[in-house]
């Protein structure tokens, strides 16, 4: 069902464009119908039991992942991708999504041990996330050239990359793009293929999906042991997890449209990565140290819809 759904999904956005309001709410509620279809069926075919199991199991899921919405807009704002070809990356980021839930399932809780140290990694990333988002809104300038961007710069010397972006393109051949770029950049990506004897070179398109998948699998390390504390089953588990993901992923497009029309949402955004980046740190810091306390998911689903609503009623008023 997930399969096919996903399908007519990709199909529907086979075209790079920009999605309105309209469109993501009607995907939204088809995100919904189809997880609740599911449920229905599992009822019938397993059981109330197991069909409670799931809508516990998604329903923690998707407020659990509330955070990682927010992350993933400040990572679109980092490397500044036009909103047409965001919908590319997000497809390409369920796939990985489903991948790393199915291996985090598969191994158990005891993956996890190392989930404090990179809680606290990420809280960095997270909250230098956002203090790019301010720097962005007070220079909104469109990124030509990526050579000194931070994610250029940690991966080049390990292969190829594009410094500026192709379509919606994740890898390109050099016969490609010679005639669109630069007599230094020729050299430099010529320098690139010789010494580490490639074939493909990396656009800024797939470093932003690349950081994508990097804090969904961050975001997993909380998720997905709540989920199985909850519905037990494995196969149940994977279930919530992916028709949560599926429609987080649609959710996303709805924040995005309402942010250009609501003017305080996107400040209210930006607070919520600073305090999602000191729950991470919060968070991490009670595991490492047994020191402090931790954030729960019931306090931080409400300070999010707080601090949501403030900006929502903000923009309403100023209007």
């Amino acid at each position: 069902m997930a399969s096919l759904a996903f399908g007519i999904d990709l199909f529907a956005h086979k075209h790079d464009e920009k999605i309105s309001l309209k469109q993501a709410g009607i995907w939204s509620i088809f995100w919904i119908g189809v997880s609740v279809l599911f449920g229905i069926y599992l009822y019938f075919e397993r059981g109330s039991e197991i069909a409670s199991l799931y809508f516990a199991g998604y329903a923690l899921e998707k407020s659990l992942s509330v955070d990682n919405l927010f992350v993933m807009m400040a990572i679109f704002s980092w490397f500044n991708i036009p909103e047409i070809y965001r919908h590319r990356v997000l497809y390409f980021g369920v796939i990985g999504a489903m991948i790393f839930r199915l291996i985090f399932v598969a191994v158990g809780t005891m993956l996890f041990a190392i989930s404090p140290w990179m809680e606290l990694i990420f809280a960095a990333i997270v909250a230098y996330s956002a203090v790019m988002m301010i720097k962005k809104d007070k220079c909104d300038e469109d990124i030509k050239d990526y050579s000194n961007h931070i994610a250029y710069r940690a991966v080049y010397r390990f292969f190829p990359v594009l410094p500026q972006l192709f379509g919606h393109s994740f890898f390109v051949k050099f016969s490609e793009i010679s005639k669109q770029i630069s007599d230094s950049q020729k050299t430099t990506l010529n320098d690139q293929i010789l010494r580490l004897k490639a074939t493909w070179i990396v656009t800024p398109l797939f470093l932003c999906l690349c950081v994508i998948e990097l804090s969904d699998v961050i975001f997993a390390f909380d998720s997905v042991p709540a989920v199985i504390a909850v519905s037990k089953d494995p196969v149940i588990v994977y279930s919530a997890m992916i028709f949560a993901i599926l429609g987080l992923r649609t959710l996303y497009f709805v924040l995005e449209v309402l942010k250009n029309f609501l003017k305080y949402l996107e400040i209210s955004v930006i607070v919520l990565l600073f305090f999602i980046a000191a729950k991470l740190a919060v968070n991490a810091t009670a595991h490492i140290f047994h020191i402090g306390f931790e954030i729960s998911a019931q306090i931080s689903l409400f300070i999010i819809l707080a601090i949501l609503g403030v900006g929502v009623i903000a923009s309403l008023v100023k209007k």
